[in-house]
């Protein structure tokens, strides 16, 4: 797969407000900081399509943006971010939750972990919610850049086995800053609308 456009469209907190022309979506789910809109940004080839900051929490709203003219790249809002309101939190997961089980064109959901770390219980859960609910995950080690290429194996095998990844998973390491798996996450996305 080639991206040629990207473009937002809309943010949205309530059903109501997400696109009704039924073309494919593609979500992003991960912890605070765990690099979705980098990634998006990267993948599209474009530095500001998905707002980036070096502050967790900044995604609160559920990002629309039309790729090709063809089908939706999905980001929503960060989990796991300490310094939110309990409030807060619990309307992100409430957004989160209403989006994934009700939307019909979701194809597949990107679940993103920083390569450096253990997954957390948040991660897990998200997995074991993305694998309840039917979907097939892609999972990307984000950040690789910052580990030696001796650690790789070490970080892929924690997280494999941390959330217990199925054998139908695809999983991958990403980095934006080397573009390390723009290709391989591109080709896996070919597999969605086959």
């Amino acid at each position: 797969m080639k991206i040629n456009t990207s473009e937002f469209i809309i943010s949205a907190v309530k059903p109501e407000q997400y696109p009704t022309d039924d073309r494919v979506e593609i979500a992003f789910a991960g912890r605070s900081n765990a690099g979705k809109s980098s990634l998006i940004n990267t993948v599209c080839n474009r530095r500001k399509l998905a707002k980036t900051s070096g502050t967790p929490g900044k995604t609160r709203l559920i990002n629309f943006f039309l790729i090709n003219g063809e089908f939706y790249f999905v980001d929503l809002p960060g989990y796991g971010f300490a310094k939110v309101a309990k409030t807060e939190k619990d309307k992100w997961g409430n957004m989160i939750e209403k989006y994934l089980t009700i939307r019909e064109p979701l194809r597949k959901i990107v679940l993103l972990i920083d390569s450096r770390r253990k997954p957390t219980e948040d991660d897990i859960a998200m997995y074991n919610w993305i694998k309840y609910y039917g979907y097939e995950a892609i999972v990307v080690g984000t950040k690789c850049d910052k580990l030696k290429r001796s650690e790789y194996k070490k970080s892929e095998k924690q997280i494999k086995e941390t959330l217990m990844l199925s054998s139908e998973d695809k999983f991958l390491f990403f980095s934006s800053l080397k573009k390390t798996g723009v290709e391989e996450f591109l080709e896996m996305l070919d597999e969605a609308f086959e």
